[in-house]
């Protein structure tokens, strides 16, 4: 098959272009490189820096294409909040614009890969599609409202569409950035330099956190499954985990003794967040192959930026 990813080039993007050009599929890379990293693509993707709004360049991109992923968007939760504009031009603007260079071209299916945040804080938990979303950031917003583009004009230009809920994605080569970095690269970055770990209030709450690879595999899936037009579909590990149970699950993983400190939550935040698997089980034949402990062991063997290298020993020249 031939497939164009947009953001190509970050976490999982580069990890779905691999995994396709691996299985002998032709594979087009679209990124503007804002976050992404064209160097954790294989040589075999093609690959083309620019913007998911360019127009012109995507109906080049698109022809032939049997299937889009679409994961083009800015992600950070924080940053959204100061830049709610821009996150609208991007992860709306942009997903719109697809969608028409798609009807224009003739491409008939987009798997669009949206955020277990749109939920936001609910009461009964694990969640389920049919939850009444409760965004609670500019980013959250964004999604959501690019999960009802994709859904609302696909079915009236005839485009096959499924939107993946994915929660909290981990594992090796994850993007760091200096201010607010997800939690586990984080986490396991400070224990395996024996710096501190900090917790925002008693950690008591509570994510869903998925390796990276049984991601790949559901996103894998519904670029051909049948029957799901239409859905949104939950990708998760349907376990719940929470910030003090990581933290120790870390310090296991590591060796590290780590030091833990506490700090007042500046808002209510999301208090708790866990996938219902069973839609993706139906419709994907989905079932996640990796614990948090095996993950966790897996990006630290498998992501160079965790090691620490022993210090050398001076010479001795006498």
């Amino acid at each position: 098959m031939n497939f164009l990813i947009t953001g190509a080039a970050g976490f999982l993007g580069s990890k779905l272009a691999n995994y396709l050009v691996r299985e002998g599929h032709q594979v087009r890379g679209l990124d503007d490189l804002s976050t992404g990293d064209p160097q954790a693509l294989s040589p075999d993707v093609l690959f083309t820096r620019g913007d998911v709004n360019d127009r012109p360049k995507l109906w080049t991109l698109l022809q032939e294409v049997d299937c889009v992923y679409h994961l083009a968007a800015r992600v950070a939760v924080p940053e959204s909040v100061l830049y709610p504009r821009e996150y609208n031009a991007v992860n709306v603007g942009g997903t719109v614009s697809l969608m028409e260079a798609m009807r224009d071209v003739g491409v008939r299916r987009v798997v669009f890969i949206s955020s277990g945040a749109v939920y936001g804080d609910q009461g009964e938990q694990p969640l389920k599609e049919t939850a009444h979303p409760n965004p609670r950031s500019p980013y959250a917003v964004s999604k959501l409202a690019a999960e009802y583009y994709v859904r609302t004009i696909g079915d009236l230009w005839g485009i096959e569409s499924v939107c993946l809920r994915v929660f909290n994605a981990y594992g090796p080569g994850q993007h760091l950035p200096p201010s607010h970095p997800p939690v586990i690269p984080n986490f396991l970055k400070q224990a395996m330099r024996g710096g501190t770990l900090v917790m925002h209030g008693e950690g008591q709450q509570t994510r869903d956190y998925v390796y990276v690879d049984d991601v790949v595999s559901t996103m894998i899936a519904a670029s051909t499954a049948p029957g799901i037009n239409h859905l949104v579909i939950n990708v998760g590990s349907g376990i719940e985990t929470s910030i003090r149970d990581l933290v120790r699950l870390v310090g296991e993983t590591t060796g590290a003794k780590l030091e833990v400190l506490t700090n007042p939550r500046t808002s209510p935040g999301v208090s708790r967040m866990c996938a219902d698997l069973s839609l993706a089980r139906e419709k994907l034949g989905y079932q996640p192959r990796f614990s948090l402990a095996q993950g966790l062991r897996l990006t630290l063997d498998r992501d160079a930026r965790f090691r620490v290298e022993p210090p050398t020993r001076p010479v001795n020249r006498a």
